[in-house]
């Protein structure tokens, strides 16, 4: 595999340090809601989403209820690897929108982060990058009302998917916002009654894109501008 995936990660490498992960690459077709990790498993590969498949982080709370904390898709990787030691999965980790999915054994990863500086310094640097994402995520989640969360979520979501489709559930959207399925669902009603959104069986479409973003946080553009200064134009 030479020519380069839709990986924005991936995509960021120089030829040479592309061609050390090249060979160990390989192309799956990943199917919605398939569990890449379960909280606690050894981590032994890691994932570059392509184009529009992502995955999401649910952490696990009290009463065997989840929260989803991070989207990943094609601007990164799952289970990279963030120092030494064993790695192991603190959420389970699932796809939202399948797709195409690579795979890259840790151990050829590691191999490569001994032979190349400049990758070891990508993968930092988007290490940070995702550490950010979560401090933003909490600080959001005790900042901002459900609203504006709902609309972050499923702007993030449509980034993502490259969209105006959102195939996520009222029950999704819940457990992305901690919250009961009731609830997401007032909010979603909210927002359909002012002609924001719509809702068919299993999904969420965009109607006015405008008026979506004036209802959320500014969380996504922050991450967005933060992802641009330490990672760079590709």
């Amino acid at each position: 595999m030479t020519r380069r995936p839709d990986n924005e990660l991936l995509q960021r490498l120089s030829n040479q340090d592309f061609e050390l992960l090249a060979p160990h690459l390989q192309s799956i077709d990943l199917a919605a809601n398939h569990v890449l990790h379960h909280a606690g498993d050894s981590i032994a590969v890691v994932h570059f989403p392509c184009g529009p498949a992502f995955v999401s982080f649910a952490v696990p709370v009290e009463d065997d209820r989840e929260v989803e904390s991070l989207l990943v898709g094609r601007e990164g990787a799952v289970g990279l690897p963030f120092g030494r030691g064993p790695s192991l999965a603190y959420a389970r980790i699932v796809a939202k929108v399948g797709g195409t999915v690579l795979r890259l054994p840790l151990r050829a990863l590691e191999q490569a982060l001994q032979r190349s500086a400049t990758l070891q310094d990508l993968f930092a640097r988007y290490a940070t990058c995702q550490l950010t994402q979560l401090l933003q995520t909490a600080a959001c989640n005790a900042a901002h009302s459900i609203e504006q969360r709902a609309a972050k979520w499923i702007i993030a979501a449509q980034e993502h998917i490259g969209g105006d489709e959102i195939p996520l559930t009222h029950e999704q959207l819940a457990g992305m916002l901690g919250v009961s399925r009731s609830y997401a669902s007032r909010v979603i009603q909210m927002l359909k009654a002012r002609r924001i959104l719509a809702t068919r069986r299993g999904a969420i479409l965009i109607l006015d894109a405008p008026a979506l973003s004036a209802s959320a946080c500014a969380c996504n553009r922050a991450v967005k501008r933060y992802f641009g200064r330490v990672l760079g134009a590709r």
